[in-house]
């Protein structure tokens, strides 16, 4: 009797699956079988198995590197944005970046970082008490920061937050003797996480959720948007500009390009604008301005920029332990594209100024 091919994998496959046991077959069934008793078995039965999606980085939703993500927390910096710390270094390689007021009409930036290094960041300078706020949608992140006001360390040390600032872990910090004191304190990325190794195997910290929602499609109702400009202050005034050469968002300040230490302008996949409140406190800083405090819970309007389109919408972020969660005026979710994210905390006092180009 002359057999056919099929014949033969047929023949091969009832011999194997009966000589293994029911064993084999259970694990025919679901895909774990060895290789030549799985293809046996799948021409026999028609089963096809889709090969499983690529990790991808949770908090950018892009491929992770080397096909894993790295079994780590998200690691926290807290980034000066006067004029005398420019041009910063390693915001290019953050996953997120926060902007956020500060006192005497500043912004400071919080750059979180996962999948990638960042290698050198900085200039590092003190934490805010909304900062454990912004960073517990992240679980129990590494907060590296340059020391801060007493109710500041103690809102970090309350929070689940692992401190690993410069008065703590003052050997992962230097001074760079070519800029002036205090734009001149930097830290690593992998000195933090290095330095931070006990404490996350104690709180059991490990890789992010997403906090974010992703997605090659463009959100509808959209419109078209080439520059976004938010007015902080006269210190941040600040402009995103869309790149369609790039397909990236370009960050300047003013007419000034926002350049860092290796030459490269700051720009960002997305840019999501968060209108909060903000309030004066009666604490003041050493210069004597009120320290301001913003609300990151509740709700409120959001513009969403990508792909060089803008979708209106609002956030909403019942409690701190709760996602910040982005929907359209009629309620559906508001994807991002994968991708570098800055989340822009802007005073609910102003307003963005979103145009075509």
């Amino acid at each position: 009797m002359n057999l056919t091919h099929r014949g033969k994998i047929v023949l091969t496959a009832a011999a194997v699956i009966g000589l293994s046991g029911a064993g084999v077959g259970a694990l025919a069934l679901t895909g774990n079988a060895p290789a030549p008793i799985q293809t046996a078995f799948d021409t026999v039965t028609g089963t096809s198995h889709s090969p499983a999606p690529p990790p991808t980085c949770p908090l950018t939703g892009e491929p992770a590197p080397g096909g894993k993500v790295p079994k780590r927390p998200a690691l926290a910096i807290k980034v000066e944005n006067l004029p005398e710390a420019r041009p910063q270094t390693g915001l290019d390689h953050a996953d997120i970046v926060y902007e956020e007021p500060v006192e005497g009409g500043i912004t400071r930036f919080i750059a979180v970082f996962q999948c990638r290094d960042g290698g050198k960041v900085g200039p590092v300078r003190s934490g805010r008490v909304e900062d454990p706020d912004i960073l517990r949608q992240l679980g129990r992140p590494v907060f590296g920061f340059a020391g801060g006001a007493a109710y500041v360390q103690r809102a970090v040390t309350r929070s689940p937050l692992i401190d690993e600032n410069y008065i703590v872990a003052a050997n992962r910090y230097t001074r760079d003797p070519s800029r002036v004191a205090p734009h001149n304190l930097y830290t690593t990325t992998k000195g933090l996480w290095a330095e931070a190794k006990g404490a996350i195997a104690k709180a059991h910290s490990s890789a992010p959720e997403p906090i974010f929602v992703y997605s090659g499609t463009i959100p509808s109702p959209s419109r078209k948007a080439g520059r976004v400009h938010l007015p902080f202050s006269s210190y941040s005034d600040v402009y995103w500009a869309w790149s369609a050469k790039e397909g990236i968002w370009l960050r300047s300040h003013g007419d000034v390009p926002h350049m860092l230490t290796d030459g490269r302008q700051v720009a960002a996949t997305n840019v999501v604008v968060m209108s909060v409140r903000l309030k004066e406190s009666s604490r003041l800083d050493p210069a004597g301005n009120p320290v301001p405090m913003i609300s990151v819970t509740g709700s409120g309007k959001a513009w969403i920029l990508r792909d060089g389109r803008v979708i209106a919408g609002r956030w909403q972020r019942p409690s701190v332990k709760d996602l910040t969660t982005f929907v359209t005026r009629s309620g559906e979710p508001i994807a991002l594209a994968p991708g570098t994210t800055w989340v822009e905390l802007l005073p609910s006092t102003i307003k963005p100024e979103v145009s075509k180009g």
